[in-house]
C-alpha cells in the first residue's frame, strides 16, 4: 500500500541541487522551493532514499523524508495552510 511523504531538502551546492530536484521530481509532485509531496509504495520508497542516500553530500547536504499517512487525502487533512492554497492533488508519478 502506498503512503504519503513530506521531502524537504537542503543541498549546499547547485550541482547537487538539480541532480536531486530531478530525482525527487520523478517520484513525486513538487509543492514549493524545496518540498515534494510523493505517493510511493514500500519498494519506491526505499529506491527514493537510496538514490538521495548517493547524490547528498551527507556531511554538508540534509533531506527530510516525513510519513505523513496512507493517503495524499488525509495528508492534505492534516496540513494547516497559511495563505496560497496548495496546488491541486496529484496523479501518481511515473518512475524510471
Amino acid at each position: 500500500m502506498k503512503r504519503c511523504y513530506l521531502v524537504s531538502y537542503d543541498i549546499r551546492d547547485p550541482k547537487r541541487l538539480r541532480k536531486i530536484f530531478k530525482t525527487i521530481k520523478g517520484y513525486g509532485h513538487h509543492w514549493q522551493y524545496s518540498m515534494f509531496l510523493c505517493n510511493l509504495s514500500p519498494l519506491q520508497r526505499i529506491r527514493l532514499v537510496t538514490e538521495l542516500h548517493e547524490l547528498a553530500n551527507l556531511n554538508k547536504d540534509q533531506i527530510l523524508v516525513i510519513d505523513l499517512g496512507v493517503s495524499e487525502e488525509s495528508a492534505r487533512e492534516a496540513i494547516t495552510v497559511i495563505g496560497q492554497k496548495l496546488p491541486e492533488p496529484m496523479t501518481d508519478a511515473i518512475v524510471f
